[in-house]
């Protein structure tokens, strides 16, 4: 039995794992072999290539490219219109396919409206890339990237705000009042 919602013209092909409270919405596409976990949610016009593994609560928003290579960890967000490569030189006469790339999206980050993520470029967990920009390089985890190509200009918290750290390497959340530590450029949080 299905324990998963899709709307009636999302297509869904034989093999894919689906988890528990998973919604799939119009026109959308989820490929051979894909693992979907639970609690996700895919807009609509979504294509999730073969063997793309997505992890619990991931939020897919409308029209977004998820190509084979892709891992996305718990609670990551695809912001609308974003697209993954998985070819570093493509070319249509050439077929790459054994060289796909992977790319892993680590626990928490968000990816804005727009993004394009260059292959093999891993994003950091609670990383926050904002709308437009284009990842050309590994992102570190809680690092706040824009621009094309992405440039980091700061740091941000597990909810999305950005840090200020003080002349000892703390920093505060505004939200939450959770404690992050910045050593040697990289931060951690510490309650």
């Amino acid at each position: 039995m299905k324990n998963y919602y899709s709307h009636e013209t999302a297509i869904i092909d034989e093999g894919c794992e689906i988890g528990e409270g998973v919604k799939i919405w119009h026109f959308s596409h989820i490929m051979t072999n894909c693992i979907i976990g639970e609690k996700c949610n895919i807009g609509q016009n979504v294509v999730v290539s073969p063997e793309v593994v997505l992890g619990k609560n991931v939020k897919v928003q409308n029209n977004v490219s998820i190509y084979t290579g892709v891992i996305c960890e718990d609670d990551v967000f695809l912001g609308p219109s974003m697209v993954f490569t998985n070819v570093i030189n493509p070319r249509s006469a050439v077929n790459r396919k054994s060289e796909y790339a992977k790319t892993v999206v680590k626990k928490g980050a968000s990816i804005g409206a727009n993004v394009t993520i260059v292959c093999g470029h891993d994003i950091g967990e609670y990383a926050f890339i904002g709308a437009g920009a284009v990842v050309t390089k590994t992102v570190p985890a809680y690092a706040l990237v824009v621009g094309n190509p992405a440039k980091q200009i700061g740091w941000v918290s597990e909810y999305g705000h950005r840090l200020v750290f003080d002349e000892k390497g703390k920093a505060f959340c505004i939200e939450t009042k959770q404690e992050y530590e910045l050593k040697d450029n990289v931060v951690k949080r510490l309650f």
